[in-house]
């Protein structure tokens, strides 16, 4: 695997400062990083899931992952031009106000699919299923679960790691049916559910501003 790039070593550091108890989760957290690196230098996309608070955590990273975070993340003068040349009022506009994205699904959001899986076949597959239709080689699933253990998560996931996609998670510190199938699992140092969604959020905004920076700082105008 590739070494982190030192530039976004600051993420990291800051991250620690602010919470001193994440020193142990520094590596994984760096190594979760990578995996999200490579993904998006290949052409891939995030696959996120969770329940309850976890689920709102999901939408959270999409939120942070395809608009801008705290850079602009201007459109490209070459796609600008492409935008002009289909129609140049529109494209004036779409050029002016689109941010770039890094393409990410959160899989609790599609309720009739949803709806018509739990009915038709298993309440529990349903994440499956979403990573069997939007999953690639190229891709990786990040199964968000404070316990590590949830059913729906971790068939969600061996589904991911049959096409060959990589499989992060994040948990809390307790060992997991999760965090022994992931590729890389993020063990914040809690047993407490809500103690460990609450060192889940600056976690995962470390790793979006980190791959903000990889992939739109030098696109500042």
């Amino acid at each position: 695997m590739k070494t982190l790039d030192t530039k976004l070593n600051k993420h990291i550091d800051l991250l620690i400062k602010r919470y001193p108890q994440l020193e142990v989760c520094k590596d994984d957290i760096i190594n979760a990083y990578l995996v999200l690196e490579e993904c998006y230098e290949n052409g891939g996309k995030l696959l996120v899931a969770g329940n309850g608070g976890s689920a709102a955590d999901a939408e959270h990273i999409v939120g942070e992952l395809m608009k801008g975070f705290k850079l602009p993340r201007k459109t490209s003068d070459e796609f600008a031009k492409k935008l002009k040349e289909v129609d140049e009022e529109l494209g004036t506009i779409l050029a002016e106000k689109l941010q770039g994205a890094l393409p990410t699904i959160a899989l609790d959001g599609h309720p009739a699919l949803t709806t018509a899986y739990m009915n038709d076949c298993e309440p529990l597959l349903c994440f499956a299923q979403q990573v069997n239709g939007f999953g690639n080689k190229n891709d990786v699933f990040l199964g968000i679960s404070t316990s590590g253990n949830s059913k729906n998560i971790l068939f969600a996931a061996t589904v991911a790691k049959s096409k060959g996609m990589k499989v992060i998670g994040l948990t809390g510190q307790k060992k997991s049916k999760l965090s022994q199938a992931a590729d890389v699992c993020v063990k914040v140092p809690e047993t407490e559910t809500y103690m460990i969604q609450e060192l889940h959020l600056p976690v995962y905004h470390c790793l979006c501003l980190m791959l903000e920076d990889k992939f739109f700082l030098n696109f500042i105008n």
